[in-house]
């Protein structure tokens, strides 16, 4: 098992627990809608008891939203990494596990997409501008590989599709209901196809 897939399966610690409740509620009612005790209780513990772990709202706000970045950009140099090591990895096998797991943050990571969308200018301006820059190096990893599979693609030309896809895989919690979507392997198998589609179809003819 990876390293990567290790962290998956792990047991959240109770920082864990305390930012994955927290990114639901202010995903459903917004930042200022939600108090520490409601997340307090989410987790089991009290308001205040909050207080050992983060010293405030804002501090979880800052650690999910500059986390994920992190996260995302470890994720894809780890996978270029693997494919290096490999000798013989392909662009197009190691495209493929760059969408999947974008794939796997757009499906179990929603809440963060719309804290993305809605509350990243609450941040203070240095965490802002941390996430941007860990956004802006996760994009270029991807248009490395992206590059590689269609040379022909000018550079410019590949940074708009990348984020045209990131925009295509980022639209889950828009789709619909949670329950309404198709079961989660269809729909990762559907993104992954629409987001190779959008690839091979940005390449000059």
């Amino acid at each position: 098992m990876s390293t990567h897939a290790a962290a998956r399966v792990a047991a959240p610690t109770r920082r864990e627990q305390i930012l994955r409740e927290a990114a639901r509620l202010f995903a459903e009612r917004g930042f200022h809608g939600v108090g520490v005790d409601e997340i307090g209780a989410a987790v089991g513990i009290s308001g205040p008891g909050l207080y050992r772990h983060f010293p405030g709202k804002d501090a979880m706000l800052a650690e999910l939203l500059v986390g994920i970045s992190e996260r995302l950009l470890e994720g894809g140099r780890l996978r270029v990494s693997e494919d290096a090591a490999q000798g013989d990895g392909s662009p197009e096998a190691l495209l493929d596990a760059l969408i999947e797991g974008h794939i796997d943050f757009a499906l179990d990571d929603r809440p963060l997409i719309t804290l993305h969308d809605r509350e990243l200018d609450r941040l203070r301006d240095t965490d802002r501008k941390r996430v941007r820059r860990l956004q802006r190096e996760y994009v270029e990893v991807w248009v490395g590989v992206v590059r590689a599979l269609y040379p022909s693609l000018a550079e410019n030309r590949a940074r708009v599709t990348v984020h045209a896809v990131f925009g295509l895989l980022n639209s889950t919690p828009h789709l619909a209901r949670p329950d309404a979507l198709p079961g989660r392997a269809a729909t990762a198998a559907l993104l992954h196809r629409l987001a190779r589609g959008a690839f091979a179809a940005a390449e000059p003819s």
